[in-house]
């Protein structure tokens, strides 16, 4: 069987045996069916953000949000990048964890008074909680592929992975400024 230019070779790296990339492996398998399913999920992550900024009580709130729905299209065009990058069509695979993810934000929403740092508490919490699962994601990713020597595509997903666990601080400080404070004043 002829393979590809990214065929499994070997090369001399000091004193180990650097394996070069090969996409006819279960682990490349692994990496591409992870890189569709983070691609649905911002793609519907997307979706729900403008929402969360809408329902919104504080404007830094909302504002972040609507900073972090620009910020999800230029990760979605990573992605897109990535997928050009292995010689893929983009495409996407449902994401269960964030279909359940973006669902509990709109529970939150549904749950909690409009107009109250209650509600903004409840979709900080949603919206760290869908970071989380992002920098998961990426983070193996990342990892999977500097175990594939791809370090290539790891820079690309590194700049999103670092941009995630820049928004779950940017939540925190939030959370912590004002919205919790505000939040334990508040009666039932």
């Amino acid at each position: 069987m002829a393979r590809t230019s990214k065929s499994l070779s070997t090369k001399k790296s000091g004193t180990a045996m650097v394996k070069q990339y090969d996409e006819h492996t279960k682990l490349h398998e692994l990496f591409v069916e992870e890189l569709k399913d983070i691609f649905w999920a911002e793609k519907h992550l997307l979706k729900a953000l403008p929402k969360m900024a809408k329902a919104a009580t504080s404007t830094e709130l909302a504002n972040a949000f609507q900073d972090h729905s620009e910020q999800t299209e230029n990760q979605i065009a990573r992605l897109q990048e990535v997928f050009e990058m292995l010689d893929m069509a983009a495409r996407a695979k449902k994401c269960e964890a964030m279909e359940g993810l973006v669902k509990e934000a709109m529970n939150a929403i549904e749950d909690t008074e409009k107009g109250t740092s209650t509600r903004d508490a409840a979709l900080i919490i949603s919206a760290q909680k869908a970071e989380h699962y992002e920098i998961a994601s990426y983070g193996s990713l990342v990892q999977l592929a500097k175990t594939m020597n791809r370090m290539d595509i790891a820079d690309v997903l590194h700049e999103t992975l670092d941009e995630e666990k820049e928004t779950d601080v940017h939540l925190t400080e939030i959370a912590e400024s004002s919205i919790n404070i505000n939040a334990q004043r508040e009666e039932e």
